[in-house]
């Protein structure tokens, strides 16, 4: 087949450049006008929607993954924000990614070190657990569909061929990539979530070890020995692999569907121990995002945020660690930003007076971002012990989501009717 010459525009996108091709599409990147931002647009061939049998088949998958623009808004998730369908083409406009996919570290002279490995899969499990809240199983989980936003960030992309639990049709078959299939999705049964489960095991198996689980010459191989045959764990091409990972992967890739995870809350809870162990084994002070994400998530400050918010708090905040005796934050000095107490202790303090001493989950400076007038700090904070804060600067809260906004002005409100009613009991026993 020659090259296809790239168009001027796809719809109403002026085209960029082209991104790269498969067997039924073409992806470009453009420019949205109105939007103000470039953008990914998947073609489909004209040719595909114009054969009488393909046709039917990639119409149905465009229109499952069509139906998803402005439903699966997650940072984790690449966004869908337009499609259109015609006789002879479709399109569908996405969240441009620049980072590739993670196919390049399936090379085993390329892998990424364990622990961002185990970072990469515990924000899939969050993103796979969001889609799966709308009833969604992804059934195409792949390196190619997992793209590189930052060092261990990610995006999953490709819900084409998605299962909908809401859906007329809720299966389609001869749908997936062979390789990443579990054993149910090649013998044409009924699937759930389990099924990405199983593929995100093999995509871990991959990234560990650089090969596939199964090898053979076709596909035919490939799901034979999918449905029939135990492949050998990952630590059999990797010695330095930790036990508890290789547990992970071989219990996410168990043929009997009982012996395998029933759902993603339990793989992200084994992930985020694992990578714990592997912090503490490499002897490690700085947290991964999914250790800050869970430890935030542990606090009743966070309670009312959602996943996708509460990433956008782990992105916003810097962690830091405050030896006992620091001053954090002086009586009259700017309030350019506020913290959550982590670890640790806090005693605030006003004209050398003792008010109050704050422990874990605690929120920290926050007048100033509340009051429109005046920033200026109304206590002295210093750290009572070895401690550790999340710090977040104004400026940056004021460029997030408002959703993410409305969140914190909860639990600052939250906070401060608690602080109140403590301070009336002890005035009413103190009187």
């Amino acid at each position: 087949m020659s090259a296809r010459r790239a168009p001027e525009r796809v719809g109403k996108y002026p085209v960029l450049r082209k991104l790269g091709e498969g067997a039924s599409s073409e992806v470009y990147l453009c420019r949205d006008p109105f939007g103000g931002r470039d953008v990914a647009v998947k073609r489909i061939f004209p040719e595909i929607l114009g054969n009488e049998a393909r046709g039917r088949l990639y119409r149905k998958l465009f229109l499952a993954e069509a139906s998803l623009t402005g439903k699966l808004v997650h940072p984790h998730i690449v966004q869908i924000y337009d499609a259109a369908l015609e006789d002879d083409t479709g399109y569908i406009v996405m969240e441009y990614v620049p980072g590739g996919t993670l196919e390049p570290f399936c090379d085993p002279h390329n892998l990424l070190p364990i622990d961002k490995i185990i970072e990469i899969a515990f924000k899939c499990t969050r993103a796979l657990a969001f889609a799966h809240g709308f009833g969604i199983t992804h059934r195409d989980i792949k390196p190619g569909n997992i793209l590189v936003a930052g060092a261990t960030d990610i995006k999953i992309s490709d819900f084409g061929a998605a299962l909908s639990a809401g859906a007329e049709t809720t299966q389609v078959s001869g749908v997936g990539s062979p390789a990443y299939m579990s054993p149910e999705q090649v013998r044409e049964e009924t699937l759930d979530l389990r099924t990405d489960i199983y593929s995100l095991g093999v995509v871990m198996y991959q990234l560990l070890t650089g090969v596939l689980p199964y090898r053979a010459g076709n596909n035919f191989g490939i799901i034979y020995q999918i449905a029939n045959l135990d492949p050998p764990p990952p630590s059999a091409h990797r010695a330095d692999l930790p036990l508890v990972v290789d547990r992970i992967v071989r219990r996410a890739m168990e043929k009997d569907l009982a012996r395998r995870y029933q759902s993603w809350e339990e793989v992200s809870r084994d992930l985020a121990e694992a990578f714990r162990a592997d912090r503490a084994a490499a002897s490690r002070d700085a947290l991964g995002d999914s250790e800050k994400f869970n430890a935030l998530r542990a606090m009743g400050f966070f309670r009312h945020f959602s996943d996708g918010e509460l990433w956008q708090v782990v992105a916003l905040m810097s962690w830091e660690r405050v030896a006992a005796g620091t001053e954090l934050m002086r009586e009259g000095g700017p309030g350019d930003f506020f913290c959550v107490l982590i670890a640790g202790e806090m005693r605030v303090s006003k004209s050398g007076k003792l008010l109050s001493v704050l422990g874990p989950g605690e929120c920290i400076g926050e007048m100033a971002y509340l009051s429109e007038s005046d920033k200026r700090r109304r206590a002295t904070v210093t750290a009572g012990a070895d401690s550790r804060i999340g710090r977040i600067r104004i400026a940056d809260l004021e460029q997030a989501a408002a959703a993410c906004r409305h969140k914190f002005d909860r639990a600052f409100m939250v906070k401060l009717v608690e602080r109140l009613s403590q301070a009336n009991v002890s005035l009413a026993v103190s009187a």
